[in-house]
């Protein structure tokens, strides 16, 4: 285990790109997210330590964008969809006041990208989705600490970020990983015997394959314990963000597959656990808020006080712990399945869930037939060749392929459901 590679995430290396007194810079990608916006909280509650320099968003949500850019005070605003800026310049204007100077607008595809690579300490990555990717590959580049809650960027990129990464530069922002990430500040790697994730067990938790059958998609976004966008709670009523975490922690950590376990924890207290190779565990446990999974990305070495709510000792509780239906819940050892592949069948498995979870949420697939088909898109993809460097265009070209391929069989899927 001492002869392994580094290392991503190792909260006993401090990579510091700016030194100075006064606030970090911080960039915030995906600012009108669920991610995006309580990290705008934790800013706006400790002015002295942190100051936002940029936004970026997808542009559904422009007035939201605009109130957060003048509340701020950022240098610059970016939005993907170009077609929105004259009501993004409207909306900042209303705000700021006529004639008066409005932050710099960056539009189109690579906005995110390039705000990423912007001058600034920090930047944390909270879009959904691959398409954080590149923004990932950006910031790394441009030396910047990344604080990571586009867990997407790492799977499918899994080698070209490592190769980017400087030790400690990586600070992971998903609950679960940045329980570990404190957890084991506790001991050295060789002194780790297991990572323990943990899941809620989404909102349909006990259920067997059968009764999975006929959910709708309202069922699925009723997630029990964490307010999240659609894609994230559908994904976790699946459990595929559990795989896709599994996945992550493997490349974090450099932990191999074998190690790394799933338990059911519905009350989402304990984030996750390192098991050491003297026989203790220790465990991560706040009540449930990503404020503090944030503040840890965005403060790394120091502590944020009051960042998110600590439980009240003075009272009763009850913390559960389950094994892992895998017979219900397939996602996660397919997950390992294609971690273990590597090359670009992450980026299979992660495309071809993206578009089946659109195709539920669009009434064209069944609960069950998203892990039914990304099931048979990763089988049709193989295996894929070893010996050669993954590269920025065979990702994107292996997505391509699957999200093609994915909404063929849902297309098929859905006219044999019509026909029936």
């Amino acid at each position: 285990m001492t002869d392994a590679p580094a290392p991503l995430a190792d909260p006993h290396l401090v990579y510091d790109p700016v030194a100075g007194d006064g606030p970090k810079d911080v960039v915030i990608l995906g600012s009108t997210g669920s991610i995006g916006t309580q990290a705008i909280d934790l800013v706006l509650r400790n002015p002295a330590r942190f100051r936002v320099t940029g936004l970026s968003a997808n542009g559904s949500r422009v007035d939201l964008l605009a109130e957060q850019a003048h509340r701020l005070g950022v240098r610059t605003v970016a939005v993907a969809r170009e077609d929105v800026v004259p009501a993004l310049r409207e909306a900042l204007t209303a705000r700021y006041g006529a004639g008066k100077p409005l932050p710099e607008i960056l539009a189109g595809p690579d906005a995110a990208t390039q705000l990423a690579a912007s001058d600034c300490h920090t930047v944390l990555n909270g879009i959904t989705g691959s398409i954080g990717l590149a923004p990932t590959l950006a910031a790394l580049e441009a030396g910047r600490t990344l604080a990571l809650a586009n867990k997407e960027s790492l799977i499918v990129g899994g080698p070209l970020v490592k190769a980017r990464a400087k030790p400690g530069q990586i600070i992971p922002v998903d609950s679960e990983h940045a329980a570990l990430f404190q957890a084991l500040a506790a001991g050295t790697r060789a002194d780790v015997r297991k990572l323990v994730v943990t899941a809620s067990g989404g909102p349909f938790r006990g259920r067997t394959r059968q009764e999975l059958a006929n959910v709708t998609v309202e069922d699925a976004l009723a997630h029990p314990t964490w307010a999240m966008g659609p894609v994230i709670t559908i994904n976790s009523a699946t459990l595929v963000n559990k795989g896709l975490e599994v996945i992550e922690a493997h490349l974090l950590y450099d932990i191999p597959f074998d190690r790394i376990e799933v338990v059911v924890h519905p009350q989402s207290y304990v984030h996750s656990m390192v098991e050491f190779t003297d026989g203790s565990t220790l465990a991560q446990a706040t009540p449930p808020d990503m404020r503090g999974p944030i503040a840890i990305g965005l403060g790394w070495p120091e502590r944020v006080p009051d960042a998110a709510p600590a439980f009240d000792w003075s009272k009763a509780s009850t913390w559960e712990f389950f094994p892992l239906d895998n017979e219900a819940f397939p996602s996660v050892n397919l997950a390992r399945h294609v971690g273990e592949l590597a090359g670009t069948a992450p980026a299979v498995f992660n495309a071809a869930n993206e578009e089946c979870v659109e195709a539920f949420r669009a009434g064209r697939l069944p609960f069950n037939g998203i892990m039914e088909t990304v099931t048979r898109v990763v089988e049709e993809h193989g295996t894929p060749p070893t010996g050669t460097s993954l590269t920025v265009p065979d990702v994107l070209e292996a997505e391509t392929w699957a999200r093609a391929r994915a909404r063929e069989l849902t297309d098929r899927t859905a006219s044999a459901e019509a026909r029936a």
